[in-house]
Order: C-alpha cells, then sequence, then structure tokens
C-alpha cells in the first residue's frame, strides 16, 4: 500500500496542505483561509476549518493508501513542544481584549491535529525549518550539509542547517533571522520590536516600501491610484516588469537591505548556499538582481557571478549562482515542503 504523508503550510494570509508521497510526488493539494481567523478566539474555528478540509482531501483520492504522518510548517512553531508560540502575525488579541496575556497565544497545534486524525503522528516545527528540510530532503540542497533557507511571505522566515543538521537552538527557536534589528528605531514588526528586518524585506515589508516611496518621490505610478486596503506585492511585480519607477525602486531598495543582511549571515556561518523561497521570491530578477550585487557588495570575500535557469519544471523562477562563497537560487512549492516531516 502507497504511504502519504500530509504537509501543511500555514502562511499569514492562506495555509496550504497537500498529500505527498516519499519521493516528494504530489498527489492532491487544497487551500484555506488563514487571513479569516486573525485573533487568539477564532483558533479552535480554523483548526475545525483546517481538519474538515484535510479530510475531504484525503476522501477525494481514488485509492487506498497509509497515512503515516502529517507535517505542518508555522512561523513560531516550537517543535519540540508542538506548539506555536506568540506568532508575530497570527492569532492576535482583539483591541480591546480584557485579558491579553500572552500565555494565552500559545496554541497546541500538534495535539489538535493529531485529534482530529486519530491519532497519527503530528510533528510542528517553524515553516522556514519545514521548507529547509524539504529543500533537504527533495530539493537542490540534496547532499548539502551547510546551507540557510530564506521565505520571503508575510514575514520573512529562515532555517539554517550545519553539519546535516537543523539548528533548533536549546528553546526551538533558533534562526529567527527575520528579526535581526537592520533599522535602529525602524518599522514597528509584529514582534513588538522596531526595525526587524521582516519590516523592510517581506511581502508586507515592499508594501510599506512603496508606500513611503510615494511620499518621497514625484515620479508617475500606477501604484499612486491603489488604495492601501486593496494593495499587494504582486501588483508591485506587475508594474515593475512594466519599467514603473517606484516599484523598480522598491524592489532595489527590498534587495539592498536583503543582500547586506545576507553577507552578514554569511560571515557567521559560511553556508554553502542560501536559498529565497516563498511569494516574493516569485518576482524573480527584480529582487534577485539587487539581492546579489548588494551582497556582493558587501561580502568579506569577493565572489564571481554566475547566472542559471533552473533546470526543473518545479522551480521555474530563474535563478542565479554566485559561487565560491554562496549561492541564491529560487526554492520550490508550497505544497511540499513540510510533507518531509510526516516521514520522520
Amino acid at each position: 500500500m502507497k504511504k502519504l504523508a500530509f504537509g501543511v503550510d500555514i502562511g499569514g494570509i492562506n495555509t496550504a496542505f497537500g498529500l505527498v508521497d516519499e519521493n516528494g510526488d504530489l498527489y492532491a493539494e487544497s487551500v484555506i483561509s488563514t487571513k479569516k481567523y486573525p485573533s487568539v478566539d477564532d483558533y479552535p474555528a480554523y483548526v475545525e476549518d483546517l481538519c474538515q478540509a484535510m479530510h475531504a482531501l484525503a476522501d477525494s483520492l481514488s485509492f487506498e493508501y497509509e497515512l503515516t504522518g502529517i507535517g505542518i510548517g508555522a512561523p513560531n512553531a516550537n517543535y519540540h513542544k508542538g506548539t506555536v508560540e506568540n506568532p508575530a502575525n497570527l492569532w492576535k488579541f482583539r483591541e480591546g481584549d480584557p485579558n491579553p496575556d500572552e500565555s494565552r497565544r500559545i496554541f497546541p497545534l500538534a495535539d489538535d491535529i493529531r485529534n482530529c486524525f486519530g491519532g497519527v503522528k503530528v510533528l510542528v516545527t517553524n515553516d522556514a525549518n519545514a521548507a529547509t528540510i524539504g529543500e533537504m530532503i527533495y530539493g537542490n540542497a540534496k547532499g548539502m550539509r551547510d546551507f540557510i533557507m530564506i521565505t520571503l511571505g508575510t514575514g520573512l522566515g529562515s532555517g539554517f542547517v550545519a553539519n546535516g543538521e537543523m539548528v533548533y537552538g536549546h528553546d526551538g527557536f533558533a534562526g529567527e533571522f527575520g528579526h535581526v534589528i537592520v533599522e535602529r528605531d525602524g518599522r514597528e514588526c509584529g514582534c513588538g520590536r522596531k526595525g526587524c528586518l521582516e519590516t523592510y524585506v517581506s511581502a508586507t515589508g515592499i508594501k510599506r516600501t512603496a508606500f513611503e516611496l510615494m511620499a518621497k518621490m514625484s515620479a508617475p505610478s500606477k501604484l499612486r491610484d491603489i488604495a492601501f486596503g486593496d494593495f499587494d506585492a504582486s501588483m508591485i511585480s506587475a508594474a515593475a516588469e512594466q519599467g514603473d519607477p517606484i516599484a523598480l525602486e522598491a524592489f532595489r531598495f527590498t534587495g539592498e537591505m536583503l543582500g547586506r543582511a545576507l553577507a552578514d549571515v554569511v560571515t557567521v556561518t559560511s553556508p554553502e548556499a542560501i536559498f529565497l523561497f516563498g511569494g516574493l521570491s516569485k518576482a524573480g530578477k527584480l529582487i534577485f538582481e539587487p539581492t546579489q550585487w548588494y551582497m556582493e557588495e558587501s561580502m568579506l570575500l569577493a565572489v564571481s557571478l554566475v547566472s542559471r535557469a533552473s533546470a526543473s519544471s518545479s522551480r521555474p523562477l530563474a535563478s542565479a549562482e554566485i559561487s565560491v562563497t554562496a549561492r541564491i537560487t529560487a526554492s520550490w512549492t508550497d505544497a511540499r515542503i513540510s510533507s518531509s516531516l510526516g516521514f520522520i
């Protein structure tokens, strides 16, 4: 009987999930809204919705199979405890909540999903760590022992592999690259601090950058006609592809912030490769080229730059290689990344 695992990727906007085999082949996938459940009190309804949607997807397959496990990637997930703890962009307190105790925002996600599936093994880890493990098992990082995964979504996540092992730290929360301070007293972050990298380098970060640029620059732009609430990062990509000066500058600035931060982390970790993954990476060369340029400019050692197109259809974006010290390449689909945990 074929063995399948569920992979679940919880993002700030949507939750994607799919059934995957040990070779990484995807048999079915679906999505529900995460944004529909914004508050701490909405969490039980979110779990119920997710469980129902996962069962519906499982029942849709026309052949018998064994469900070996469920792997979940989520922001601020604790691999050791199976919990999601105080996520910056999920299940927040409503304004005026009479009991804003942060202990209420520790969510026993592994136990809740396990109860929905009759005790099937459930492992939860940081969403970026799930992407890292998926890349190590199924993707371009096969055989690599030292690399970094950067996920560019609603926020900025990261996963670090050293000597062939995920770096979790003593409490399970190592590798929060999105929350290094890149601008003292800078933009407010959902974590409560100011100037975190993810407030500049993420889908929400580049949106904030575009609106700041529209206030500072007089250049004409299609983006000026879009209300903030209707605005998303894909619109900036589309405008940049058409040569919009505001959009192009937004990507240049975003690449500058990311490239310089990556140069610093390379100095500390000396990885073989750095993988960029997530919605913002779909902008292709718009984000890769300035990131590469500013990373190279800021690195301790000079490196040569070699561009190449990805050969795999599951990695449709152009990628570029920084040889000698680090490589930046497009990573792959959300549906597979967490399933690797289900086979552990």
